[in-house]
């Protein structure tokens, strides 16, 4: 994607006024993210500017204009007094003073036709009101837009902060995550009778700015009303595109790619659409060339931009690429490293790849930059839990939801450590908790199966089992873990069908050459993963069927020089342990280092085991020279020896028997 030097100034004229807009209405990180993407656009030369910009000496930039609807801008004259102490008020977090500047408690009880102190129960929820409505109410003030957003949203940010003031302590016993904002249903009704008065003024109003559609969109997603509230945040950026709050909150609203797909042609044909559906795509973990080229591509517009190669760095990582990831972020940290954001992604990387040099420099660095940020306390807590110190790990995972109690990595990492301390409640708890922040996150899903399995709760187990696999339908280890469940639970047919289905999404194969055929055969196939086809032979054998049984057990032993042979790409093969996906993983592959084509695994214990197998069925079946051949690489394994020397001595024995009696 290349921009002309026209469209980069246009383009660098939208950002620098969407700061701005976003500044003045108190969206901090909405304004962050739009300057630092303004940041990484190439700096035009002196050529360009002269050859694009014909402007009188008179000219005021775009971004501080009045505003273009008269009406509009003579309320907001009217007002830039009150503005700007409001303004005032809520940059020195006085949340409460900012609204009544506005909005005074007296006038909207008046406006809304109840005290608001009575329109909450004492959880936050809304008391029936009548359907009548009451004499008392008052016409909505005729305040301006962006004041009227200044209130209403400062309204919203006090209830959050005192939601946390009346929270309990994290995981205290009374702490049941009830305690509800109180204000909702104040900015909910307000903004309610706000939308309805424009319909019926139709079209004798100023037009939206978008704003206001935005924050109405962000109360109904915590009333949990998400088909309203995605109606609501479509027309917001639909007015106003360039706020990535609210393309955030839309990305949040997505659990399945179809929903992306459903939403995509009500979009906004531009820029700020493109971005968001390469995001969207990385955050339902997606992958693919076709990403990776709209991430190029925009990084070819924005070649230094954060947000951008974090992205990539986290396509890398949901790929299970952990090198590649490792290097995008190593890359990342050295343009700018200052920033803190999605460095808890990175720890997590490093803590799989078992990096722990880098790991504690950058948990050093972040305690130097800023040690009460959520990232930082996730950083330093993965740091201790490399060290085994879970203790610890946990206390900073806790710092962490003290500081931000959606922070979904702490809840997440904060299951993990309770498992390896043996505290299966907790870490239930835990994981519960990061799937209310986030349905999507699959490692909690993942956790929570691994905890019920160590219960011996194989049913509740199999359940988050399948969500986990749902959400990475492509990911080996997530059917893995399917499989193994329900061969416990005795279901040994549809456990073969979801390990056939691991080894398919953990492998690259030729789709023309290979298939699980109607007898399950596999026909070409690179390296597989022993233990899995090791479970797939066992079960066929408690199925009594013996020739398949054999097939895999082949197939197993044959993995120890690299089974077939097949050119491998990157990416897939990779094993993620504990902190990648879940707890108390057993891949043993903390390096993260891909085994090429051809390589093998060496002598294992499955293959060691499926050796054993092969020899007592030729046993069975009287083939006494493969029992030898097979019993006598076992010893030469230093694997069951005892047992294979055993076998040799019978099969010696069964060989001269057979040869006296044909003699």
């Amino acid at each position: 994607m290349g921009l002309s030097a026209k469209d980069t100034l246009q383009l660098r004229d939208a950002l620098q006024i969407a700061v701005v807009k976003c500044s003045e209405r108190c969206l901090y990180h909405a304004a962050k993210w739009a300057a630092e993407l303004l940041d990484a656009l190439p700096v035009p030369s002196a050529a360009d500017l002269k050859a694009t910009q014909d402007l009188p000496s008179s000219h005021i930039h775009p971004a501080f204009t009045p505003n273009h609807d008269p009406v509009e801008a003579a309320l907001e004259a009217k007002e830039l007094s009150r503005y700007l102490l409001a303004k005032s008020l809520f940059d020195c977090k006085e949340f409460d003073r900012c609204a009544a500047v506005f909005l005074p408690e007296s006038s909207l009880a008046d406006m809304l036709g109840a005290k608001v102190d009575d329109a909450t129960t004492a959880e936050g929820r809304e008391k029936p009101r009548p359907s009548v409505v009451l004499p008392s109410e008052r016409a909505l003030p005729e305040i301006s837009q962006k004041s009227l957003f200044l209130a209403l949203y400062a309204k919203v940010i006090s209830g959050e902060k005192r939601k946390e003031e009346d929270s309990e302590m994290i995981m205290g016993p009374q702490d049941l995550g009830t305690i509800t904002n109180k204000q909702l249903v104040t900015v909910s009704r307000f903004l309610t009778k706000w939308f309805d008065q424009r319909k019926l003024e139709g079209g004798d109003i100023a037009p939206s700015q978008g704003f206001l559609e935005y924050l109405y969109g962000m109360v109904l997603v915590k009333e949990k009303n998400d088909k309203a509230a995605m109606q609501y945040l479509v027309e917001s950026v639909q007015l106003f595109p360039w706020n990535w709050g609210a393309w955030m909150e839309i990305t949040n609203l997505m659990t399945r790619l179809e929903q992306l797909n459903e939403v995509t042609p009500k979009l906004p044909q531009n820029i700020m659409s493109f971005i968001f559906h390469a995001h969207a795509s990385i955050n339902l973990y997606q992958q693919g060339g076709e990403i990776a080229g709209a991430l190029n591509d925009l990084l070819a517009v924005f070649p230094t931009s954060s947000f951008l190669l974090t992205d990539k760095a986290l396509l890398y990582y949901h790929s299970k690429d952990l090198i590649a990831a490792e290097q995008e972020f190593s890359q990342l940290l050295g343009l700018h490293p200052q920033r803190i954001d999605a460095l808890d992604h990175y720890s997590n990387i490093l803590y799989v790849l078992n990096l722990r040099p880098k790991l504690a420099f950058l948990a050093h660095l972040c305690s130097s930059i800023d040690k009460f940020r959520p990232e930082s306390c996730v950083v330093i807590g993965n740091y201790y839990s490399l060290l085994s110190c879970h203790d610890k790990a946990v206390h900073y995972f806790r710092r962490a939801l003290m500081l931000d109690r959606s922070c979904l990595s702490a809840w997440t990492l904060m299951g993990h450590e309770y498992v390896e301390l043996k505290n299966t409640h907790a870490a239930i708890e835990s994981y519960r908790r990061a799937v209310d922040v986030n349905r999507r996150d699959y490692r909690a899903w993942y956790g929570l199966g691994q905890t019920y399995e160590v219960l011996e709760m194989h049913a509740y187990a199999l359940w988050y089992y399948k969500k986990a696999a749902g959400l990475r339908p492509w990911d080996g280890k997530m059917w893995q873990a399917v499989g193994s469940c329900l061969q416990k639970m005795g279901r040994d047919r549809d456990g073969i069908k979801a390990l056939k289905r691991a080894l398919l999404a953990d492998s690259y194969y030729d789709s023309s050459a290979s298939s699980f055929g109607s007898t399950g055969t596999i026909d070409r196939m690179t390296q597989m993963d022993p233990e899995v086809l090791l479970q797939i032979a066992a079960m066929y054998d408690r199925l009594e069927e013996e020739d398949e049984a054999k097939a895999y057990m082949e197939l197993c032993v044959a993995q120890e020089d690299g089974g077939v042979t097949n050119e491998q790409g990157p990416g897939l093969g990779d094993s993620i342990g504990i902190r990648a996906d879940s707890p108390g993983s057993d891949d043993g592959e903390g390096g993260g280092e891909r085994a090429t084509a051809g390589e093998g695994t060496g002598v294992t214990v499955a293959t060691s085991k499926a050796r054993m197998w092969l020899a007592k069925y030729a046993m069975r079946v009287e083939d006494y020279e493969t029992a030898n051949r097979l019993a006598t690489e076992l010893c030469q394994d230093g694997v069951e020896v005892e047992e294979a020397k055993a076998l040799i001595r019978e099969a010696r024995s069964r060989m001269e028997q057979t040869s006296m009696m044909e003699s």
